[in-house]
This record gives C-alpha cells, sequence and structure tokens, in this order.
C-alpha cells in the first residue's frame, strides 16, 4: 500500500524562498541588462521521465523504491531577452503515473509538481544561421503531491528544486522562436511526517524525485 500524509514542514522557508526569487527578478529588471533587453513570453510542453525514487523510511534507504511511467509536463514563462543572455521566471506543472512501489504494481497513483522557478539562460550566436543552441540553469521551488485515487489520498510537500539543460532555438519570424529543450530537473527530498508507506508505520518518510524533461515550444517577443 502506498500512503502518504501532507507534511507542514518548511513552508516558511519556502515563502523566504519564493520572495528572494522574486526580489531576484526585480532587480534583473532593473539592471543595465533589462534597458537593453527585450520582454518575452513562451509556452511549451513535452515528456516528462522521472527517475525512480529513493525511499528513506523507518528501518533503512529502499533504493529505486518507486518507479514511474512516462509523463508530460507544461511551462509558462515571462522574461527578459538581452541577446546573448536572458532572465525569466517560470511557472511549470508534470505529472507522472506510479508503476511500482517497491516491485508491487500500482494503479490510479500518480505523483505532480507545481514548480516555480528563477531560470538564466545563456544564448550562443551562431552568425546568421537561423538556430541558435543555448545552456540554461534554474532555481526555485516545488509543491509535489502524491496522489493515491484508491486510498482518497492527496498529499503535497514543497521542497527546493533546481534544473539545468540546453537546447537549441529557431526563428520563425522575427518576433517569434521555436525552442526545442532538455532539462534535468531535481528537488530537494520530499517528506512525510505520518506514514503508513508499504505497512510500516514511522515518523518520516523522504523520497527523492528527479528526472529529464525533453520540451517544444515557442517564444514571443513582447
Amino acid at each position: 500500500m502506498f500512503r502518504m500524509f501532507m507534511s507542514t514542514k518548511r513552508r516558511t522557508i519556502m515563502k523566504k524562498f519564493i520572495a528572494a526569487c522574486a526580489a531576484l527578478l526585480v532587480f534583473c529588471a532593473s539592471a543595465p541588462l533589462a534597458q537593453a533587453a527585450t520582454p518575452y513570453a513562451g509556452l511549451s510542453a513535452g515528456v516528462s521521465i522521472l527517475t525512480n525514487s529513493d525511499v528513506d523510511k523507518p528501518g533503512g534507504t529502499v533504493e529505486d523504491g518507486i518507479e514511474y511511467d512516462t509523463g508530460y509536463g507544461l511551462n509558462g514563462a515571462v522574461g527578459l531577452d538581452g541577446g546573448m543572455y536572458r532572465v525569466e521566471g517560470a511557472v511549470g506543472y508534470q505529472v507522472n503515473g506510479v508503476k511500482t512501489v517497491e516491485g508491487d504494481p500500482e494503479t490510479d497513483v500518480d505523483v505532480s509538481a507545481l514548480t516555480f522557478m528563477a531560470n538564466g539562460y545563456v544564448d550562443i550566436p551562431m552568425n546568421g544561421a537561423g538556430v541558435e543552441p543555448y545552456l540554461m540553469a534554474g532555481i526555485g521551488v516545488a509543491s509535489v503531491s502524491f496522489n493515491d485515487d484508491n486510498e482518497g489520498i492527496d498529499d503535497s510537500d514543497t521542497v527546493l528544486a533546481y534544473q539545468f539543460g540546453g537546447g537549441l532555438a529557431f526563428d520563425a519570424t522575427p518576433n517569434v522562436t521555436v525552442d526545442i529543450g532538455y532539462r534535468y530537473f531535481l528537488t530537494g527530498d520530499v517528506t512525510f511526517d505520518d506514514v503508513d508507506y508499504d505497512g510500516v508505520d514511522g515518523s518520516d518518510v523522504d523520497v527523492s524525485v528527479s528526472g529529464h524533461n525533453i520540451m517544444a515550444g515557442v517564444r514571443v517577443g513582447l
């Protein structure tokens, strides 16, 4: 049985971190970069592939304790394009079904993550080739939820989140760019306080969350 109950830890820390990210974006918008930058908005969607989660439960750690199905991800962003450098704030959502827990098949169980990220990009000029590779990294917070329709459980924890990756951007028109990218996404361990996990009662269970996102989307200069 896969059962977890909501954690209330780190809420104050996460609120302060969100405020810090917002302050960072405000600073970037007021810095010299913003004076010559073009604002933009972007939307993307793609495939989410979570790696197997290690589970730290009472009595020890189970490596690859949770296996996931391939899922999907959505992302929306607004940012500033300064030529070679970009900064943005992004909201994302991804969901994956839980395939097995310690080898036992699961149905109607999924894990989802609602993310709020501050991202930075380095665009690599290609001398008018019409395609531009880029590298990126981001930091933020993720509200990670485990949902079990069989047990009527919908519980979550909020943790730090990170991502880095790269991709290719293609100029469709002077103001529209098509983007194909890869992101490696990971969070701090998701902690649940009062747990009945696989028939074991205990105080805390920590679950690792990380994976690969392959996304395609568009950016529109404003």
